[in-house]
């Protein structure tokens, strides 16, 4: 018999994704494997449209119509998710603003999770993650409106913590951000992963956020991964590919301009 106790945390099995119908159906995802250990941060990165942010809301259950498998803690995951996958996988999305609710204070956006998931100590549980996320109590009776994007993010991130979940999916947690707030929340999703022991699946366009997470990458284009390299090998531009090879010197080049700009 096979030994599952050494199975990864998250496995992804010739994942294929379509959508449109008959003659406009077109598939943007194509026989995508991958997996992740548990405690690992994995990264899927490329251009717009590769299919990388459709594989994240797929495993998520946004996208519930896919062919091939979720594997996860060597259970097989059905098309639609049930409340116990939610407890114990939350996605972060891109944008802090749009995935809060406009008229509902940080402490109402907090409480209702503890209260989907009927969790005990909610005002304690409500006050221990906004410190861990860098916020006090005064943000506690504050609307979205009244909070910088890095501060809605901070929120959004606790939102995703509060249930004590066992993996992030990260989708391009940072993007929508300011230069100067970008590293600071990239720097709290390393330190809350040491501390909670979380796994993280991160999507994203730019290199230095992934390689600044991740200990591996599988580079997409086109709706495949052309091949996985190591953080170290992103650092060093090593790569095999020629589309890889490409991404990674116009990441380089970016970045460059950032700092002369």
């Amino acid at each position: 018999m096979t030994d599952m106790t050494q199975a990864p945390f998250v496995d992804v099995r010739n994942l294929s994704i379509s959508f449109g119908k008959g003659s406009k159906r077109a598939r943007v995802v194509k026989q995508v494997n991958f997996h992740i250990e548990r405690g690992e941060a994995y990264g899927l990165i490329g251009e717009s449209g590769c299919g990388k942010s459709t594989i994240l809301r797929a495993l998520a259950g946004l996208i519930p119509h896919y062919q091939g498998d979720f594997v996860f803690d060597n259970v097989k995951l059905g098309q639609q998710r049930d409340k116990a996958f939610f407890r114990r996988v939350q996605m972060v999305f891109q944008d802090p603003y749009a995935s809060l609710h406009p008229r509902k204070q940080v402490h109402k956006v907090l409480a209702e999770s503890l209260a989907i998931h009927n969790m005990d100590r909610k005002e304690e549980r409500i006050l221990d993650v906004l410190k861990a996320v860098g916020l006090g109590p005064s943000f506690l009776y504050r609307y979205p409106h009244e909070l910088s994007g890095g501060q809605r993010q901070r929120v959004a991130i606790a939102r995703a913590l509060i249930i004590e979940p066992e993996v992030l999916l990260l989708d391009e947690p940072t993007s929508a951000l300011d230069v100067s707030v970008q590293a600071e929340i990239l720097n709290l999703l390393k330190v809350l992963r040491r501390e909670r022991n979380l796994t993280y699946l991160m999507v994203s366009h730019d290199l230095a956020v992934v390689a600044h997470i991740c200990e591996r990458v599988g580079v997409m284009h086109k709706g495949v991964i052309l091949e996985e390299l190591t953080a170290d090998d992103l650092r060093q531009s090593r790569a095999n590919a020629e589309y890889t090879q490409s991404f990674l010197q116009a990441s380089i080049e970016a970045v460059e301009r950032r700092q002369e700009a």
